[in-house]
């Protein structure tokens, strides 16, 4: 793979032009990396998107290892019913740091992956807020899941402030041989909150938090990213998203309102839970949608040709998409180009609400993507489909069977 470094905001940044390198590579740990992304030979690529497992808590009750247990079985039903899946995504909230210990934090990881290392499959991993904590460390989360071959999760901005999960994965068409443009990008942003490891206030011995959301260092990093990609391949490539914590603009959109048929989907949780959800920096106002601490990176998306989606977690109770555009949200500070944002579906056992669990689907067809269109749905760990909707340009229009608000029977939970 040809490489280039890039200089941004006085970091050495490495980033790889859009070509293809067949074989396997080494890792940070030195164990070989999975083969390039690649469409399935039918020309489709399935991406099963699991969020908000919260593995770890309360482990010195009963019912908390059950949990996990429960969690385990849920990926491993949906991936069962979802054969063609070529990558796994973890959107977040893998962890619920707050309840681990520092020597076993990490451990969970291994638990986690379990039902992916069974099938043969690889995954990549955006992280949530309760990923950190004080007991509990992205590097360490990261690292551990690099100890695995299949692990793509990565990390491409390196300081302080970016958090931990920033990078993007090509996925190539299925002829490829050598030196072939992407067919599709995957961005992986690191929406970041939780609390800082090992680290408290020494005036009041509190942890100490971190922002919620994408940091202005990983916005630059993907914006000129991006660019040298689009100038290598002499075109736009189009581009799916995935960040665990929702912008403003999904909570603006709920605040105009869903249509069941339209948008189908859950809306349990109202208002939704954005980035920048809490106290401004100067500590002038609360609630961060006045504070527009995620506007710098909603008006980088918006301004990526090619970007169909944003894929998000968080809010276990919301699970449906909606298309902005410029009609749609007129006074928002940052005008919609037709960007699908989207919420999954609750995954694990941890984490709070009874919603039944699931995982969200997505199919990208390479015939349709000149139309930047792609198919998703969410299969639930009943076996059933709900939610199926075709991200396109009358998206928003087209109307669905509307979603079923079903809770998870379980008596043992």
């Amino acid at each position: 793979m040809v490489m280039m470094f890039v200089v941004f905001s006085g970091l050495l940044l490495l980033a790889a032009l859009p070509t293809r390198q067949l074989e396997q590579t080494s890792s940070d740990s030195g164990q070989a990396k999975p083969a390039p992304l690649a469409f399935d030979a039918d020309g489709t690529f399935h991406i099963s998107i699991f969020e908000d497992l919260h593995f770890g808590e309360n482990a010195w009750d009963a019912w908390g290892p059950q949990q996990d247990v429960n969690s385990v079985k849920v990926i491993g039903q949906v991936l069962d019913a979802e054969p063609q899946t070529g990558l796994v995504v973890l959107n977040g909230d893998l962890i619920t740091g707050e309840n681990t210990f520092r020597q076993n934090s990490t451990h969970y990881i291994d638990q986690i992956v379990q039902p992916m290392l069974h099938r043969g499959l690889t995954w990549a991993s955006a992280y949530g807020n309760h990923d950190s904590d004080y007991n509990l460390s992205r590097s360490h989360l990261l690292e551990r899941e690099r100890r695995w071959p299949s692990s793509r999760t990565e990390r491409m901005v390196h300081n302080d402030t970016a958090g931990v999960s920033n990078y993007y994965l090509p996925v190539y068409a299925a002829d490829c041989q050598s030196d072939c443009t992407p067919e599709l990008l995957l961005w992986f942003f690191d929406s970041r909150g939780g609390f800082l490891y090992q680290q408290r206030d020494p005036a009041t011995g509190d942890r100490v938090g971190q922002p919620d959301w994408v940091d202005a260092s990983v916005v630059g990093w993907f914006r000129q990213t991006n660019q040298q990609l689009v100038d290598g391949a002499g075109k736009a490539i189009p581009a799916l998203a995935f960040v665990h914590i929702p912008t403003s603009a999904s909570l603006a959109l709920q605040k105009k309102g869903l249509d069941a048929h339209r948008q189908p989907g859950i809306n349990d949780d109202v208002p939704v839970a954005q980035q920048g959800d809490g106290p401004c920096p100067d500590g002038t106002a609360a609630g961060g949608a006045t504070c527009e601490q995620d506007v710098p990176f909603l008006e980088a998306l918006t301004s990526t040709p090619g970007l169909m989606a944003l894929f998000s977690g968080h809010d276990h109770g919301d699970t449906w998409c909606y298309r902005w555009d410029k009609a749609t949200l007129p006074d928002f500070p940052v005008a919609g180009n037709g960007l699908n944002l989207c919420f999954g579906q609750h995954s694990g056992y941890g984490g709070y609400g009874s919603w039944i669990r699931g995982a969200r689907q997505v199919v990208v067809s390479l015939d349709r993507l000149a139309d930047l269109a792609v198919d998703t749905y969410i299969r639930l760990e009943s076996g059933d489909v709900v939610g199926a909707v075709t991200l396109n340009a009358t998206y928003g229009q087209d109307v669905y069977p509307a979603t079923p608000n079903d809770k998870t029977k379980c008596p043992t939970c």
